[in-house]
């Protein structure tokens, strides 16, 4: 019974947290820098745009600076001073430390406020069907690309307690096709978990984003035709496979996508919260209903149960 009673007191005290944390101040913009990586389109371009409109000082990294996505958040900035384009490959150290350089001789009055790992690729394919060089790229984007930059930013957002949020996504939880991809998420959460605990000294707060199926709102993940995997596919692989399932494969992963959210502005909200909340979340799962509970399933079910589900869903 004794046991039992430090959990009855949490469950008590969670009403009263939510309520403290409705109440509560939100945080003044004006004088604070956010750095977001990934700002080219997606979730990065209009979290950018959002934090400007609000009063933050944005650094939008963007993989092309002189591309589309990167003249309209110019455009949108009108000359103004508190929006800055910068180049920002994250697998790029020179570029990391570039953007360090940036941010601390443009650093406005109430310093570094926010980090946004936000940056990332994705793709489609069976675990045999990708060279090695695409899970290196993969992890040195999704995970290393992340670690990167948030170890060159620590110093600043401990000097100024600030916020670090990480783009992850529900596939940490399982994998439909597109192992690379989940692999990375997976890791990055187990990273965030470490630095959160860590970080709780200094003040620093850290925040995961799950979003489920928003394809139709990022570039992150264009459809792929049959003929562009088969002819990717090494001798060995297609030895093995035949074009008919690998169509199948590819009309089942192009589907998922096609039924993906185009409302982004749901997940930049989640963002937004985790930057300017009072109390952040460590974790904003933000996802259907069927969503939610195929991560309800794949998180506390046996494996057994998993691998059924799942392999089940692959079939239809």
């Amino acid at each position: 019974m004794w046991a039992a009673a430090p959990l009855l007191l949490l469950l008590l005290l969670l009403p009263l947290a939510r309520l403290w944390r409705r109440g509560a101040a939100r945080l003044e913009p004006a004088g604070r820098a956010v750095l977001i990586t990934g700002c080219d389109s997606g979730f990065g371009h209009l979290l950018a745009l959002r934090l400007y409109r609000l009063g933050f000082t944005v650094f939008a990294g963007c993989l092309c600076p002189g591309g589309d996505g990167a003249r309209r958040l110019q455009r949108e900035a009108g000359g103004a001073g508190r929006l800055h384009v910068l180049r920002l490959d994250v697998t790029r150290a020179h570029d990391v430390r570039a953007a360090k350089e940036l941010v601390l001789s443009h650093l406005p009055e109430r310093g570094f406020w926010g980090l946004v790992n936000n940056a990332g690729i994705s793709t489609f394919g069976e675990t045999g069907w990708l060279p090695m060089e695409t899970y290196e790229k993969f992890a040195d984007v999704n995970l290393l690309g992340s670690i990167r930059t948030t170890l060159a930013f620590l110093p600043l957002l401990r000097k100024y307690k600030g916020r670090i949020v990480f783009m992850s996504s529900i596939i940490a939880y399982f994998t439909l096709g597109n192992g690379v991809y989940s692999m990375t998420k997976a890791a990055i959460e187990k990273f965030c978990d470490a630095l959160r605990l860590e970080m709780k000294k200094f003040g620093v707060q850290v925040s995961i984003i799950q979003p489920g199926n928003y394809a139709r709102s990022t570039k992150i993940q264009p459809p792929l035709s049959a003929e562009e995997i088969w002819s990717e596919l090494s001798e060995e692989e297609k030895a093995v496979y035949n074009k008919e399932y690998v169509q199948e494969r590819a009309n089942f992963f192009n589907s998922i996508l096609s039924e993906g959210s185009p409302n982004g502005n749901e997940v930049v909200d989640a963002m937004v919260d985790a930057l300017t909340s009072p109390a952040p979340k460590a974790r904003y799962m933000v996802a259907k209903l069927k969503e939610k509970v195929l991560v309800f399933v794949c998180a506390l079910f046996p494996t057994v149960v998993v691998d059924f589900v799942l392999s089940y869903g692959l079939s239809k």
